[in-house]
């Protein structure tokens, strides 16, 4: 392949390095000209283009893509169709991912012109989840490097979806004096949704005293009519012949390995009685929240064992993130009651859905809405605010005259939400432990609505999202913890905060502010419903 300058009359068969408009056409980049371009291109004065040039030994990046992809050994994968020389793998079902990261090392190295790249291993992924993408870097790639490639592939599996196969479970929860029902209760709940999720169900449950004995016998009932048993102790695991190990054994079971590097999850026995697994889960699975417990339990109903050489190799990457609520952090947070909480007020966006006004400009109560929401940040227990500007940039800091807020300017405000949010926080100071961010156009969040948001903020330790609800709907505005930054700046298009709300991470702590959390004004319908009249 040839890339560079080409004459028009040259160029038949070549493909675009940039797109390029010839009177009222506009060829994309990537188009492969015809004769009929050629003329078309001709004929608007266009003497030169930019393009690569195929040989016959090329194969074009669509085809070397769609290729790769078909000579892959793969389950309950599907390869999507090639388009700008890419080809994205998708689940076929709900289950744990597993890959040969040695074999997909070996591809990309074989040319920088051909790139694989997947999800992490043993990650859990829906139906239709993307796990694996093929991308071409050039527009063309030599014929014999994919040959190598193919040759390569052929050897074993590179990756898989291993499906969920959904169990009956027995879960036993021993009890101690002063053990609350509430917490058994919460616990069965807990991880009833904890197995729903691979189509799994607690089958059975029993309770017994905090004892070897006792525990034995409910294990050795429950392993009997189920396919796997669950154990929660009422007192962590402080020694490896401590209650829950002992009675495995004593089931005539065997305990395969006590204790995980990953943390939450430390306190995680794993043993087997007969064929069946047997789990003593660690306190911290009470929790929702992903611990070291969900990276066993998936990989079992996925099919996958796990022995207890793979879980002395989960220790790198085995530190997640922390609970706050558990009674014995590792950090102790160090944030005060009067941690500062930063706010961020988006305002750059063009009000497509007006067709034409600026919604930010519309009057509430006498004056533009965009000063009336940054009034109320500033009357806020905020310790201070950014004003993010983009459209009609001018016109908005025109409105907030006299207010004392910074300013961040976002000129690539076209580009989408994220582009937005990244440039608030990059205006964060340093001493804030999060970012509130309020959207411009939401009229009937109010300073007392900021404050509440806040307060929880500062109970969670600064280590929590705080996101307004209303009667349990999720809305905004939010805050987001300083560990939260370094995902904003990853985030693209017009992705905003919910993706990071719903990826996980973090623990969420939901606060009612009532209907104010769900209003905003992006049409002219609800801009007049709310109150507002719309400004030239």
């Amino acid at each position: 392949m040839k890339f560079g300058p080409v004459r028009v009359e040259d160029a038949e068969g070549a493909m675009l390095a940039h797109a390029t408009t010839a009177g009222d056409r506009r060829f994309r980049k990537a188009h492969r000209l015809t004769a009929e371009d050629i003329a078309l291109l001709k004929a608007a004065g266009v003497r030169e283009i930019v393009a690569a040039v195929l040989s016959s030994d090329d194969l074009d990046e669509d085809a070397a893509a769609a290729r790769i992809a078909a000579s892959m050994r793969l389950h309950d994968i599907e390869a999507k169709p090639a388009a700008t020389g890419r080809v994205n793998l998708h689940a076929s079902d709900a289950g744990v991912f597993t890959v040969d990261k040695i074999l997909v090392d070996r591809l990309n190295a074989i040319d920088p012109a051909i790139t694989l790249a997947t999800i992490a291993a043993f990650k859990p992924v829906e139906k239709s989840d993307m796990v694996a993408t093929v991308k071409i870097i050039p527009f063309a790639v030599d014929r014999a490097l994919v040959d190598s490639v193919v040759s390569l592939l052929a050897a074993s599996e590179i990756f898989a979806v291993h499906p969920y196969r959904p169990m009956t479970v027995g879960l036993v929860q021993t009890v101690l004096p002063g053990l609350k029902d509430s917490v058994l209760a919460k616990t069965t709940r807990v991880m009833a949704n904890r197995l729903a999720r691979s189509g799994s169900m607690i089958a059975d449950e029993l309770r017994t005293p905090h004892e070897s004995a006792p525990l034995a016998a409910a294990i050795g009932t429950l392993a009997a009519a189920n396919d796997m048993v669950i154990v929660f102790g009422a007192s962590a695991l402080c020694d490896f012949d401590d209650v829950i190990p002992v009675a495995i054994r004593q089931a005539g079971g065997e305990v395969l390995r006590s204790g995980m590097p990953v943390d939450p999850g430390n306190l995680m026995v794993l043993g087997q009685l007969g064929t069946k697994p047997v789990i003593g889960a660690p306190g911290c699975a009470r929790s929702p929240k992903e611990n070291g417990f969900d990276w066993v339990l998936d990989r079992l109903i996925a099919g996958i064992d796990v022995t207890a050489g793979d879980i002395a190799g989960m220790g790198v990457g085995g530190l997640l993130m922390e609970i706050p609520t558990r009674p014995q952090p590792r950090e102790l947070p160090s944030l005060s009651a009067a941690a500062k909480v930063h706010a961020v007020v988006l305002a750059a966006g063009r009000s497509s859905r007006m067709g034409g006004p600026n919604k930010l400009m519309a009057h509430f109560s006498g004056k533009p809405l965009i000063r009336q929401t940054v009034e109320r940040v500033l009357a806020s227990k905020a310790s201070s605010a950014t004003v993010v500007t983009g459209h009609q940039a001018a016109r908005i800091r025109e409105a907030l005259h006299g207010l004392h807020t910074g300013v961040a300017h976002n000129a690539d405000f076209a580009a989408g939400l994220s582009s937005s949010l990244k440039a608030g926080i990059a205006a964060v100071p340093e001493d804030a432990a999060g970012a509130l961010i309020q959207l411009g156009d939401m009229p009937a969040v109010s300073s007392a609505d900021l404050d509440r948001l806040i307060a929880a903020f500062r109970r969670a330790g600064g280590q929590a999202i705080v996101r307004a609800t209303h009667d349990g709907r999720r809305g905004n505005p939010v805050i987001l913890p300083r560990a939260l930054f370094g995902a904003v700046a990853q985030l693209e298009g017009d992705t905003g905060a919910r993706h990071l709300v719903e990826a996980g991470s973090m623990p969420v702590v939901d606060v009612e502010i009532g209907e104010g959390a769900m209003i905003d004004v992006d049409t002219r319908d609800a801009l007049e419903s709310a109150g507002g009249v719309l400004q030239d």
